[in-house]
């Protein structure tokens, strides 16, 4: 593996405009659980499967189950960074990588320092009334029980995208423009199973690819360069 690391950073050192897009994988090793490993979210048993009970249907309709399983999975305190998420934000300082796109709503790559971030699904750090959109932090829908409500009297919902909604056309578009303009594209800790999102690496016109999963994905026999590793052993210094 060493070969491969030390040719992912020959490729690092001669680009300029590198993009990063990643999925879960990338938060796996701060110990946050992805999806759809086999200890993941999708393979744990609920009353309700979790691509159910994270739609826009459900939310509406069973608003209280929503927010019982949200609190207990899709809140997370006290991770911290790992070493994909610095090693990112220091490319990012070093004028090297111009974007990073994630599928991750954990906010982990701003508090490792990274300024670009698109956030294709939303975070669960901003949450806003429904009614009149006054902001509220993670804490308040984290220490709330039943359905959160704003002084308003409005429900406040997770500015997090559920499933049967639309992207942010917004950064959907700024994550289109980093693509096209990008010299290396790190793919890394996602499966590419996610639709639209994994559709965005059609964009890019680059000639470098890399993709770093510890599984196989799609975008391999694209690849210039494959890594079957852990993202932080991989992009580690």
């Amino acid at each position: 593996m060493e070969n491969e690391k030390q040719k992912l950073e020959e490729l690092i050192h001669k680009s300029s405009n590198i993009v990063f897009f990643g999925g879960a994988g990338v938060s796996t090793e701060s110990g946050i659980p992805d999806f759809r490993s086999v200890d993941g979210l999708y393979h744990q048993q609920y009353k309700y499967p979790p691509e159910e009970i994270l739609s826009h249907t459900f939310f509406e309709e069973k608003t209280e189950e929503f927010y019982d399983f949200y609190r207990k999975k899709l809140i997370v305190t006290g991770a911290r960074p790992n070493a994909a998420h610095l090693r990112l934000a220091k490319l990012e300082k070093q004028g090297k990588l111009r974007a990073i796109i994630t599928q991750n709503i954990d906010g982990l790559h701003q508090l490792a320092g990274s300024k670009n971030v698109l956030e294709l699904h939303g975070s669960t750090l901003r949450n806003y009334c429904t009614r009149c959109h006054k902001f509220y932090d993670q804490a308040f829908i984290a220490n709330s029980t039943g359905i959160p409500r704003c002084t308003c009297g409005g429900v406040v919902k997770p500015d997090v995208v559920l499933y049967e909604e639309a992207l942010d056309s917004t950064v959907l578009q700024k994550s289109v423009n980093a693509l096209q303009q990008a010299d290396l594209l790190i793919v890394g800790g996602t499966s590419l199973a996610v639709y639209p999102a994994a559709g965005l690496l059609r964009y890019y016109a680059g000639r470098e690819l890399v993709v770093i999963n510890k599984t196989p994905t799609p975008a391999d026999s694209a690849a210039t360069l494959v890594l079957h590793m852990p993202i932080g052993q991989a992009l580690g210094e």
